[in-house]
């Protein structure tokens, strides 16, 4: 739900985020992003007020998948393209950096970006 993550960094002054469970995305064909919500028969592009209205409904942007095990990645130049991809839709979309990238449960499996 990006409307939402883009009000949550808007409050708490967020200037990097941190993207965990990249290994457990792996394997979807697809992946579906909340850019934007149909409210009140406008297509609007934050959190409604009234969240919890039938009259909010969200716009799901389609994304492709990656189906590579990612738990084996200790170097940048290692990360699927469609990854790097998604990676780059959200910092566009979110308008702030992932500066780290969680690709397993260990810590030694978390990588920085930039």
């Amino acid at each position: 739900d990006l409307p939402a993550l883009k009000y949550a960094i808007m409050l708490n002054g967020v200037t990097q985020l941190v993207m965990t469970k990249a290994d457990v995305l792996s394997g979807f064909d697809k992946i579906y992003a909340c850019t934007h919500y149909n409210y009140l028969g406008e297509q609007i592009d934050y959190m409604p007020y009234d969240i919890c209205s039938v009259d909010a409904h969200p716009i799901l942007k389609e994304i492709d998948g990656w189906n590579e095990d990612l738990t084996g990645i200790t170097e940048l130049d290692q990360i699927p393209a469609r990854l790097q991809s998604y990676i780059e839709f959200l910092e566009a979309e979110l308008q702030v950096p992932v500066k780290w990238l969680s690709v397993g449960p260990d810590r030694k499996q978390t990588l920085v970006l930039q």
